[in-house]
Formats: C-alpha cells, structure tokens, sequence
C-alpha cells in the first residue's frame, strides 16, 4: 500500500550546455519545493552527467526529456533519449578529462541503471535515497519580556474576571534562541 502519492517532474529539451545549467537550477528548486535539500549535489551531478552525455554521443540528434519521481523513500532522476545506443563504464585513464560520467553516478547514486526503450531509445536513471523525516522537537520555551506585569500570565482560573469575562495578562512572549 503506498502511503503518499509519489511526484513528478517531467522537463523536454535540447542537451545543449546551456540548457544543461537551466535543468539542473529547475532540480534544484524542486528537490527544494520537496524539502529535500539534502539530495540537491547528488542529484544535479548525476542529472549534469546525463545530460552531457546525451550532448556528447547521442544520435540522431540532442532531444531528452529529464523526468524526477519522488516515491515514498527514493527519488529517480532519469534521462531518455533518442539514440539506442546504451552506453557503458569505460577503464579511464587517472588523468583523463572524460569518460568518468557514469562512474560518478555510480558512487553518488544508490542505484543506476540502462533500459532500452522500444527500438528507437534508451532511458539512464539512478536512484538516491530520501532522508529520513525530522524528529519533531518539543517547542522553544517561551521567555516572557519585561513588559509583562508578572513573571507567568495568570491562567484562566485565576485571571480576574469582570461582568463573566476573562481578563488578559498583558505579557510578551518571545522564543528563546
């Protein structure tokens, strides 16, 4: 039984550089918008890496669309695209400039992973872990300013009353930091 209705994010473009950095600040504000600041690194490097990928190899041309699920406790970033192509881990040389792409993925992601897509198509994805919801913390105590006539407001028992009505304690309360 799924507890929550999962989310989606679906974004079409052209992976071209300057395309890329739009994506990954349109990411960035819904893993925000999701409270899920934590996975914002992980998730634009992983999605940055996709996206140059498909500018770099893909073929016939640079069209994708990026989808982001959130489902209960994982997010999935994946990327389609047009070329059939799956790509692979290469053996990079340690002073390499390229081909570290899917390598990165793998150590930031949880999972990752190559499907094809019909006969036209392939989708990269990875996977990363949501964190755990905060622990509700008890509330600040409330500190009482100087304009306060005592040190606590009277309760309802022994505030004064006039003609059947409460009257109110004239104090300040601010959080205590």
């Amino acid at each position: 039984m799924i507890s929550e209705p999962s989310r989606h994010c679906t974004v079409e473009l052209q992976a071209l550089p300057s395309r890329i950095g739009q994506v990954r600040r349109i990411l960035s504000a819904q893993l925000r918008y999701w409270h899920l600041d934590p996975l914002i690194d992980q998730a634009a490097l992983g999605v940055t890496e996709l996206l140059t990928n498909v500018h770099r190899h893909a073929e016939p041309d640079k069209m994708c669309t990026v989808e982001i699920e959130l489902l209960l406790d994982r997010l999935t970033v994946s990327v389609h695209d047009n070329d059939p192509r799956l790509p692979t881990v290469g053996d990079t040389d340690l002073f390499a400039t390229s081909g570290r792409g899917l390598g990165l993925i793998a150590a930031v992601s949880d999972s990752w992973g190559v499907r094809p897509e019909g006969e036209t198509g392939k989708i990269v994805w990875f996977t990363l872990s949501t964190p755990s919801p905060a622990v509700a913390l008890p509330p600040y105590p409330v500190v009482y300013g100087a304009t306060a006539d005592e040190p606590f407001p009277s309760t309802a028992s022994s505030a004064g009353s006039q003609n059947g009505t409460r009257q109110r304690a004239s104090a300040r309360s601010a959080v205590a930091r």
